[in-house]
């Protein structure tokens, strides 16, 4: 009998989960995997295609070619490029004969206008990491902490009914005693049941999140429609006509008053352009995406908890509008779920407890550790 018992110590005291040897602080993500990939993304690939054109424009140097008269020497010619890039404005006439002319300038700050779009890209983290990470880091440390507390409270309490039982004359009034303080919840856990029912009405996070993802879906949308606009108005014109007649040329008679000029940089900016617009376009599924999270409850990790003596949060329907902040919590504890150690030893033993035969002997972790304590060997079955 005593090696029994000895075991059973063992067993038990190996049940606990040890003190984390390091502070979860510094390893918790308080971003979810999505977001990170979408930050990545959109203010990585305008930034890194960005720097592209202009480690094109600095070795190749001039961006435009224009066409000058034979007779012009090389620093007239020179000239002309530089009077035209400078201008950048495209001399024709319409379909009745007048002259217009159209700017294409967009051409000359593309690149510019691309690290507008990566600065903006990165706002929506911004307002995320200090708006509501703090609150967020608060939360999940204490949520973390308190799981694996309760779980080791669980399993210190089989610990106290296996010494209480052995110390007990009448094993069956102690089963009495046990039955009926299952039935007045005195195992269970307020602090941390009515902390998650308090944050079922707080709305600060999630309100914080969509916002987030509505500035980024603005933001991307607002991207698409520029570079469509360029498509439609300057992406299809690669050759203009420029007028350098103004100023002291203006009354020079062998100056031509249109020199055809073409973009050397115009398909690099197209591709670019397209490259950026593509992606933009497949990303804004996966921001909807990560905004329609909120709209269903992720009972999985609850339902593993419930487990725990008396923690009925899924039970007793206490999750009603998934609208709230413990939903945005409980997304960020299934993605800070290497930190929360007590789950994966819930988890298992849910598992046993539906390859068990007789189910209704194990409800909670209390009930399991019981049954390999031997406790339940003694247990009167009703």
């Amino acid at each position: 009998m005593s090696l029994s018992h000895t075991a059973a110590e063992y067993m038990l005291s190996d049940a606990l989960l040890p003190d984390p040897s390091g502070s979860r602080a510094k390893g918790l993500r308080l971003e979810l995997p999505s977001d990170r990939l979408l930050k990545f993304v959109t203010v990585g690939l305008p930034l890194f295609l960005v720097s592209l054109a202009f480690a094109r424009e600095f070795s190749t140097g001039s961006q435009i070619s224009c066409f000058s008269p034979t007779n012009f020497t090389g620093k007239q010619s020179a000239y002309v490029d530089t009077a035209c890039w400078d201008s950048l404005v495209h001399h024709g006439f319409d379909t009745e004969g007048h002259a217009v002319t159209k700017s294409l300038w967009a051409l000359k700050v593309f690149p510019y206008s691309l690290l507008v779009v990566a600065v903006l890209m990165y706002m929506p983290y911004l307002l995320w990491r200090y708006a509501a990470a703090p609150a967020l880091h608060s939360d999940l440390l204490f949520i973390i902490d308190e799981l694996d507390k309760s779980y080791n409270r669980s399993v210190r309490l089989v610990q106290h009914m296996r010494k209480v039982q052995q110390a007990s004359a009448e094993p069956e009034r102690f089963w009495e005693e046990y039955e009926r303080a299952r039935r007045e919840r005195y195992f269970e856990f307020p602090l941390l049941e009515r902390y998650l029912t308090c944050k079922q009405h707080a709305h600060s996070l999630v309100l914080i999140y969509i916002l987030r993802n509505l500035l980024l879906l603005f933001f991307l949308a607002a991207t698409c429609l520029y570079l469509v606009f360029l498509h439609l108005n300057i992406f299809f014109q690669d050759e203009f006509s420029c007028s350098i007649k103004m100023g002291l040329l203006q009354v020079e008679p062998h100056i031509p008053p249109l020199i055809p000029c073409k973009l050397v940089f115009f398909s690099v900016f197209q591709l670019i352009s397209l490259s950026i617009g593509g992606v933009y376009v497949l990303l804004i599924p996966v921001v909807i995406y990560n905004a329609l999270q909120l709209c269903q409850w992720d009972k999985g990790l609850l339902a593993v908890y419930e487990m725990l003596p008396a923690f009925d949060l899924l039970s007793r329907k206490m999750l009603t509008c998934p609208v709230n902040d413990l939903n945005v919590i409980l997304l960020f504890l299934r993605a800070n779920i290497s930190e929360l150690t007590s789950f994966s030893r819930l988890n298992a033993v849910s598992a046993l407890r539906e390859a068990t035969a007789n189910k209704q002997d194990i409800d909670t972790v209390v009930d399991f550790m019981t049954l390999l304590a031997g406790l339940e060997t003694t247990k009167p079955k009703h």
